[in-house]
């Protein structure tokens, strides 16, 4: 893992990386331009990952991974960790979203330490802020309807600067879900948490490219893969609230198909209205009766009242065409998440979107607010579900609308 000796807190010093980083990628993009302009078969996805690199690698910078942990264990618990734990491992083992992981031990329990990298809290609102000048030029958006959007997205990144929160919610969904077969959850000690700090139990398991590595059998993928959507599942239709980080670095995975759950700093809690009219898309008929199907997407911003006629068709046309891909597995009492053709539908639909005059064009973003983490974590799922090749039966926990 990358140390820093320091990390940039200040507004400027953090905007100079912005600046920076937008000098790198526009030298990118004119360096792609003048290869196209003397061989005109040129893939972008050179220039995509030299961007996706530099973008990285900035965002890493920002972020930082050098911790004064004495410093803020003497603030929070008003002694150095050395004293707080039995023992504790002063070089971070691993890299959690915004802080990093220590090994410690406590009356003979192994125990994982995530510490929160400093500045992260403060700098969410000003980065941000740096951000949306860029989108809005961009899209040509209106200030009030990115803002939307930006909200959401700022509102959820400063939940998961909150510690406190986090231990509050990974005690009530590990609970809430303990009676799901086949998954395992940390014990949380709030006595050895604060808002900068969590400790809980050290998960013995393998992520998952050391999992898949071990070529384990279809049989116990598939139990894998089934724990992770009846997670998901009982999640979203029960709770209403779901953990909306669904990358493969928060999972673990033991060798007999048992998964465990980590990290619930990004939760979504779901608003009942959202929840409603998203999930009527799955009952029988719906987005076969225009009518029905025109009054969801007004009420999820997939259309608004000023589109004209045309743009109507367009947009309820391209949702419709998402919805019927997104929602396959949904329909049959399985579905077999190794089938390669029906991701490669969901890659061949995204680029029809980014190519459609209208869609670029559009006066205003798309798409309920409250959808953001949601479809976020169905993707991440879908994604790896099919890196397991998991064939699942996916009626469990399915609403009643």
């Amino acid at each position: 893992m990358k140390q820093q000796d320091r990390i940039p807190t200040s507004k400027i010093q953090r905007a100079s990386r912005f600046v920076k980083t937008g000098m790198k990628v526009g030298g990118n993009y004119l360096k792609h331009y003048a290869k196209k302009a003397i061989q005109q078969e040129v893939s972008e996805d050179e220039l995509n990952q030299d961007n996706a690199e530099a973008i990285y690698d900035t965002l890493s910078e920002l972020k930082g991974s050098a911790l004064k942990v004495v410093k803020i264990f003497n603030q929070y618990f008003g002694k150095s960790p050395l004293k707080l734990y039995d023992k504790f491992e002063m070089r971070a083992v691993n890299a959690a979203s915004i802080g990093q992981v220590h090994i410690a031990e406590k009356d003979g329990k192994k125990l994982a330490v995530k510490i929160q990298y400093p500045g992260v809290a403060d700098s969410v609102v000003s980065d941000l802020n740096m951000v949306k000048p860029f989108a809005k030029q961009m899209f040509g958006w209106k200030e009030k309807d990115l803002g939307v959007y930006f909200d959401e997205v700022q509102d959820m990144l400063l939940e998961e600067t909150d510690y406190e929160l986090e231990l509050e919610r990974s005690d009530y969904l590990s609970k809430a879900c303990s009676h799901l077969p086949n998954l395992f959850f940390a014990t949380y000690y709030p006595d050895y948490s604060s808002k900068k700090v969590i400790t809980m139990d050290w998960l013995d398991a393998m992520h998952m490219d050391e999992f898949l590595a071990g070529n384990p059998t279809q049989e116990v993928c598939n139990k894998a893969g089934q724990a992770l959507w009846d997670f998901y599942n009982f999640q979203v239709h029960e709770l209403k609230t779901m953990h909306a980080d669904a990358h493969p670095g928060n999972f673990l995975f033991r060798e007999d198909g048992s998964v465990g759950i980590l990290d619930f700093g990004c939760v979504k809690q779901l608003p009942e209205d959202f929840y409603q009219n998203y999930f009527r898309l799955l009952q029988p008929g719906v987005m076969d009766d225009d009518e029905a199907f025109r009054d969801i997407c007004l009420k999820t911003s997939i259309i608004y009242d000023f589109d004209t006629p045309e743009e109507e068709k367009v947009f309820m046309g391209m949702f419709r065409d998402a919805l019927e891909i997104v929602c396959k597995p949904f329909y049959g009492e399985s579905f077999d998440f190794g089938d390669e053709t029906y991701f490669n539908s969901i890659y061949d639909y995204g680029e029809q979107v980014r190519q459609s005059p209208i869609i670029r064009k559009t006066k205003a973003p798309r798409g309920a607010k409250d959808g953001i983490y949601m479809n976020r974590a169905y993707f991440g799922l879908y994604s790896i579900l099919n890196a397991l090749k998991a064939e699942v039966k996916t009626q469990s926990y399915m609403p009643a609308l």
